[in-house]
């Protein structure tokens, strides 16, 4: 079997930030997700409409805990 190398080309570089966000929209497979900072980004998976997830490179990873936002500027 040969060796994929598209995986292998990925394997070089670090994956994307691990985000989280709030579901807004959702229809066939594709979530529309507000970050908290207020954008908006597309990613493939299985949810439902208001859940908050974990998104990474345009994925959704998984459900996040629905916790209270604090941020602050340094």
């Amino acid at each position: 079997m040969p060796d994929n190398l598209f995986a292998k080309w990925r394997a070089v570089f670090a994956p994307g930030p691990l985000q989280v966000g709030e579901v807004t929209a959702y229809q066939d497979g594709v979530a529309t997700v507000q970050l908290p900072g207020g954008g908006l980004l597309h990613a493939r998976g299985s949810t439902t409409l208001g859940a908050h997830v974990f998104v990474r490179d345009g994925l959704i990873e998984g459900p996040a805990p629905d916790l209270p936002l604090d941020s602050a500027e340094v």
